[in-house]
């Protein structure tokens, strides 16, 4: 499913990124560059700072140490409205009480100001790229668990991100729902979005990701094309994970 374009995706740079909760050390050190229009994936053990790494670039966890920037801009420290970014995490966190619609109206009417009408037909559109517009009057839990992801993207997709961060966005679907979640993801790599996925899914990771990402103990192990990371890894470490996760 091809999307429609994306305007001036931005570059990511984490540098020597720390972060500790008490004595356990989530990130340590941790510098990645994810170029602007890059599709990278990050695969690891529970545990190894992958979802760590993605709330510090999101802004919803402080860094101890380090920086990051957005282009060229020094996000570090500023608030999560500030940073020109979508989230979607894997509990789609959708209001229950509110519909299809009100939910991605939610924060372009209040935060925007955005006219009630206006914001319906915006809203519909972003339905449409994701295909559920007739989902629009329904609740959350009236929909399937990947509709209900699909649901979350357009609302992301709805505030114009520069960037777009996934965590696990298919680990709480049924096998014959992911395909259609991994589709709306795979139109957007297609369409130049800068996108970082935390996901199990090596397959999508091997076919759409330009580079893999393998952490373990708050470390980055591992980065590769996603040919030579499966057939040749380069670190013991990634290969038994991969010996673990694919046989």
């Amino acid at each position: 499913m091809h999307l429609e374009g994306v305007k001036q995706p931005l570059s990511i740079s984490i540098n020597e990124a720390w972060k500790s909760y008490g004595t356990f050390v989530a990130l340590s050190g941790v510098s990645l560059k994810i170029e602007a229009g890059e599709f990278l994936t990050l695969l690891g053990p529970s545990g190894s700072g992958k979802t760590t790494l993605l709330n510090i670039i999101s802004g919803f966890v402080p860094l101890d140490q380090g920086a990051i920037f957005f282009g060229d801009e020094d996000v570090t420290g500023r608030p999560v409205n500030q940073r020109r970014l979508g989230m979607v995490f894997q509990n789609y966190a959708l209001f229950p009480h509110l519909t299809v619609l009100e939910n991605c109206t939610l924060a372009p009417i209040w935060v925007k100001k955005m006219p009630k009408k206006q914001a319906e037909d915006v809203a519909m559109k972003f339905l449409k790229r994701v295909k559920i517009p007739e989902q629009a009057l329904k609740y959350p839990g009236q929909l399937s668990g990947g509709q209900q992801q699909r649901v979350a993207i357009a609302r992301s997709l709805y505030m114009n991100p520069k960037i777009m961060l996934f965590d696990e966005p298919t680990s709480a679907l049924d096998p014959e729902m992911i395909k259609e979640v991994l589709d709306v993801m795979s139109g957007l790599a297609e369409d130049g979005m800068t996108m970082l996925v935390v996901t199990h899914e090596m397959g999508f990771a091997r076919q759409v990701a330009d580079r893999v990402v393998f952490m373990d103990g708050g470390q980055i192990v591992e980065i590769n094309s996603p040919k030579e990371f499966f057939s040749k890894p380069k670190s013991p470490r990634t290969k038994a994970f991969l010996e673990q996760i694919l046989h």
